[in-house]
């Protein structure tokens, strides 16, 4: 419902802003309200709602026009210092005295955003007025634009290229789905920002000067081109009292920057290009993509019903064209990117497949265009349109903000809207929407016509085939290399004095401390006296004659229950490596009478979908046990109990005779899993470095970590020859499925209250009675060599994921918080200025990990090796040998305080209070030990880290690039690879 701007509500309204609009949206409960800076014509969108966690963000509309990565760094250089607050790191500071519950920035393509989160109205407060500074009054020193951007610097004589985000974008263009995106947008955007890669691209990245970023943020970091969003609370004219005062009436009226159409193509373009593969073998490794060009965004109407294509071609397996990419023959799996794209100016739409060889394209071409032009020559089936609705509505109704703050997922999802002057509101209300499209869908050839006019009959289309180059690594590196020496030949000695000169004014801004008076702060005293952990209700149920507890919790879910089931797992199946391909076939293969087509369809029309994982835990007391309960899931609207009905069918009438869909899903999880392994470097090389401190923790590098990929690569090609290696593998399968449901179990269900006496009473009847099978074999035992040498997973990767390990307790034992406390303190106090500021990684820190009951060090797309391991060391005589500050212990404690009272959604505290209680981390565990971690003090460190840091010899892990075999082996490391 909009409302209309009545007298009454503008004398609210704050003297500098005038209220266009407001508008609630009542399936979120939500009111939107829409404001104009009177002066400069910033736009402000208020999401009012009952919620304690609020969110603010500030977005600016950023279009490089080339792809030296002004953008990004510039993100990275506007947080270094601004005019009310001139410390050095004015953002990672505030990380540390602050109870924020997300704080971050990001550069899309074509805008930036600055968002944090917190819950303390106080912090609240203090960080408002660090980032309107930030990003409106930014020093932009050069110093800094050399630490986080670019920079030359003399090594043994000879220049190199260093900074923060030159080797971020040289880790994150070292994996193939990012390299697929951007040679791609090349060719599908001729020349508007989407052409140029907003991160930056390491071979162009040393162009950027620091004028040109200076200008940039002139022309683009001023409040005409400015949207403010905020979410909570606080009330709307409280906050824009703070844009007026602390920045906006600095301002008069400056460019609002506009997207602009792209040029259109009058034909087809087919391309082929390359991406860079350190290895022998070549084959199986090409991508093929179709890309569309479509209308813009702001259409909401053909926005939805695009939608809607998207589902009816792709949503699940069942999906003509999933189908058709899934089981076409010459690919190992669908491609990373897929569907629609509606987050910039104009909508592009995607599919493709990965795991496949150059000559297929065109058959892939043909293949496409033949599904494509099969599903618009008659009216779409009206039950497949009716699921996908469902899976829109359940999406626009849920509660989300496990992993994100709820209000930040919101803004985030209506932000493009409002950057490119569309109308975000549609995008958090789709009711209207919904309606417009249903009036559509009475013409049944409607979603047919869309498919024929925007994507067969569309000459706007890019085909790229994307092949493997084993030799571009190398090529690259010897570019960049050559550009060097180059640089280096014509170097005078004043400008090699220069360099040096400004090599030590750097040096010495990253070693003067900072006045830390300057910044405002929330103390240990701010804290609250206890966490909120959410009290559930044990509840019982009868399955099979047996009383089945059943955990209940109700929640303010918007409409929508969450209903799992929760199987105590049997030591000897958490330890076999076939028990993580379960998980991939349930809900995925077929079940009792439905083949994996049917299931597919029915999970769209009734569910948010079926899934099957593992919840493991160290045993709190004991590191040689570990806790484990099987997870089976699923959510629906509490209008359809079907749901709850299928999640059973599917566990328990698990089907294994399907024998090519198996296969192409392991295909699938294999392929996958190799193109995302250099987004995760750094959790592998922890993974690695303490493999051998805890049953878990060694259980984990055999079953999850680089040596199970390899193991899954050769069972897949086994099963592919060997008939008898298959049938041996669904033995396998079979007899962990059997001994699963013979295990115990448990239920939860999470909704509200007046819906919880019915869907307990459906969980009964459909649980009542479960078919056990007999168990007629033993499983495998795999015999796995076991070694405390330091090792090296070598990958395709352009830098290094370093990481040492010492063996530490379990999480009970009381020196648990003070190794927690001791990982954050060397992280902020040493560790991030020694790692990432000059050592020019993208991070890096320590970390305790009560279940691998490990002290880890690590870094994140780092170039170096040996001087980060010496810089993991040096932290801890940093400890001893420097003077500490007070402010230091507290603000690691105020860090790990906001991270275990972070809030959840409804549903994910309840669902973690129950994991928490099933791994015996009660309330009352939780609770003490957030209180030793505030009674944690100087003298406890130093203990900890003398008794378990300083009297070990500790594990090395580095994931690394292939072109590191010899360094590496120079070091010491073990080598191996991924295949």
């Amino acid at each position: 419902m909009t409302v209309d701007v009545t007298e009454s509500i503008t004398q609210t309204v704050h003297p500098a802003f005038q209220l266009v609009r407001q508008h609630h949206v009542e399936a979120l409960d939500i009111l939107v309200s829409e404001y104009q800076h009177k002066v400069t014509g910033a736009v402000h969108y208020h999401l009012a709602t009952n919620h304690d966690e609020n969110v603010f963000l500030v977005a600016f509309r950023t279009q490089p026009m080339d792809s030296k990565g002004e953008a990004h760094i510039l993100e990275h250089t506007a947080l270094c210092g601004s005019e009310k607050f001139p410390v050095r790191d004015p953002f990672f500071l505030m990380i540390r005295r602050s109870l924020n519950t997300f704080m971050n920035a990001f550069t899309s393509a074509d805008w930036t955003a600055y968002p944090f989160a917190t819950q303390n109205k106080k912090d609240f407060q203090n960080l408002l007025s660090v980032y309107l500074d930030a990003a409106f009054a930014a020093n932009l020193n050069p110093l800094d634009f050399y630490q986080e951007g670019i920079r030359i610097e003399l090594e043994n004589g000879e220049p190199v290229y260093k900074g923060v985000v030159f080797n971020e974008m040289k880790g994150a263009m070292s994996s193939p789905s990012d390299q697929l995106y951007h040679q791609l947008a090349r060719h599908l955007f001729p020349e508007t920002t989407y052409h140029y890669n907003s991160g930056g691209d390491p071979k162009d990245i040393p162009d950027l000067t620091y004028e040109e970023l200076v200008n940039f943020y002139k022309s683009h970091y001023h409040p005409s081109n400015a949207v403010f969003m905020t979410f909570g609370n606080e009330p709307a004219y409280d906050l824009q009292e703070q844009f007026e005062t602390l920045a906006l009436n600095k301002f008069q009226k400056g460019e609002t920057l506009y997207s602009k159409p792209e040029r259109r193509l009058t034909a087809p373009v087919e391309v082929t290009e390359t991406y860079a593969v350190d290895a022998e073998d070549l084959k199986d490794k090409t991508y093929h993509i179709i890309s569309w060009l479509l209308p813009e965004a702001s259409n909401i109407k053909l926005r939805l019903g695009l939608r809607l294509v998207e589902g009816i071609l792709l949503e699940d397996s069942a999906s003509p064209l999933r189908h058709y990419l899934e089981t076409c023959g010459y690919a190992q799996s669908t491609g990373p990117i897929m569907g629609l794209d509606d987050s910039n100016f104009e909508m592009t739409f995607y599919c493709g497949v990965q795991g496949s060889n150059p000559e297929h394209a065109q058959a892939f071409k043909e293949g496409v265009f033949n599904v494509l032009t099969d599903v618009a020559s008659q009216p779409v089936d009206s039950a497949m349109v009716d699921a996908i609705l469902h899976q829109i509505e359940l999406h626009q109704r849920e509660i989300n903000g496990d992993g994100t703050p709820y209000g930040l997922s919101l803004i985030l999802n209506g932000l493009s809207s409002a950057i490119h002057h569309s109308d975000p509101v549609h995008v958090w209300d789709v009711d209207t929407a919904i309606e417009q499209v249903k009036e559509e869908l009475k013409d049944p050839m409607w979603l047919s016509n869309l498919i024929k006019t925007y994507l067969l009959d569309n000459p706007h289309r890019v085909q790229m085939t994307l092949v493997p180059d084993a030799t571009k690594s190398a090529k690259e590196a010897e570019a960049e290399k050559a550009r060097l020496a180059e640089i280096g030949k014509n170097l005078t000695e004043e400008d090699k004095a220069e360099i040096i000169a400004q090599t030590e004014a750097l040096k010495v801004r990253q070693d003067t401390p900072d006045d830390l008076d300057l910044l405002p702060k929330v103390g240990l005293q701010d804290v609250p006296p206890a966490m909120q952990i959410v009290q559930g209700q044990l509840r019982e149920i009868i399955s099979n004659r047996i009383d089945t507890p059943l955990n209940l919790y109700h929640a303010g879910t918007n409409g929508i229950y969450y209903q799992q089931v929760l199987i105590k797992i049997p030591n000897e199946i958490v330890q076999s490596p076939y028990f993580n391909l379960l998980s991939i076939l349930m809900g995925e293969v077929g079940a009792g009478e439905y083949n994996y087509l049917e299931l597919q369809q029915l999970q769209t029309a009734v569910s948010g979908g079926l899934g099957m994982g593992a919840s493991l835990r160290s045993k709190v007391d004991d590191k040689n046990q570990i806790s484990a309960w099987l997870t089976l899931t699923t959510k629906s609207l509490v209008n359809n109990f079907e749901a709850i009905r299928l999640l059973k069918i599917a566990f328990e009438q698990l089907r294994f005779d399907e024998k090519d869909r198996i296969v192409e899903l392991l295909q699938q999880r294999k392929t996958r899993w190799a193109s995302r392994i250099s987004g995760s470097g750094h959790s592998y090389a922890m993974q690695i470095a303490g493999r051998n401190h805890s049953a878990l923790a060694l259980r984990d590098y055999h079953n999850t970590g680089l040596g199970a990929l390899n193991w899954l690569s050769d069972l897949v090609t086994q099963i592919e020859k060997d008939d008898a290696a298959y049938d041996a593998l669904i033995n396998e399968l079979k007899t962990i499925h059997a001994l699963l449901l013979q295990a115990p179990k448990q239920f939860l269900l999470v909704c509200e209250e007046q819906q919880s006496d019915r869907l307990v009473e459906e969980v009964q009847e459909v649980w009542d009675k479960l078919a056990i099978p007999e168990v007629t074999q033993e499983l495998t035992k795999v015999e796995v060599a076991d070694t405390d040498l330091d090792e090296a997973w070598l990958i395709q990767a352009n830098v290094q994921f370093c990481s040492s390990a010492y063996q530490a307790v379990e999480v009970s034992h009381p020196d648990a918080a003070p190794l927690m406390v001791l990982a954050a303190y060397l992280r902020n106090g040493f560790l991030h200025s020694a790692i990432r500021e000059k050592g020019g990684a993208y991070g890096g820190g320590a970390s305790y990990d009560g279940n691998a009951c490990s002290f880890r060090f690590y870094s994140y797309r780092d170039p170096r090796l040996a001087e980060t391991f010496n810089d993991f060391e040096a932290s801890v005589e940093w400890l001893f040998n420097v003077e500490q500050q007070p402010h230091q212990l507290e603000e690691a404690i105020l860090g790990l305080i906001a991270s275990m009272d972070k809030p959840g959604s409804p549903a994910g505290e309840a669902i973690t209070a129950c994991y928490a209680y099933l791994h015996a981390r009660t309330p009352a565990f939780r609770n003490l030990l957030r209180e030793r971690l505030l009674a944690v003090n100087l003298g406890d460190l130093k203990r900890v880290a003398d008794q378990y840091l300083r009297t070990q010899v500790p594990v090395k892990a580095v994931v690394a690039p292939i072109a590191k075999r010899e360094e590496l082996l120079n070091l010491g490391f073990d080598i191996k690879q991924v295949k």
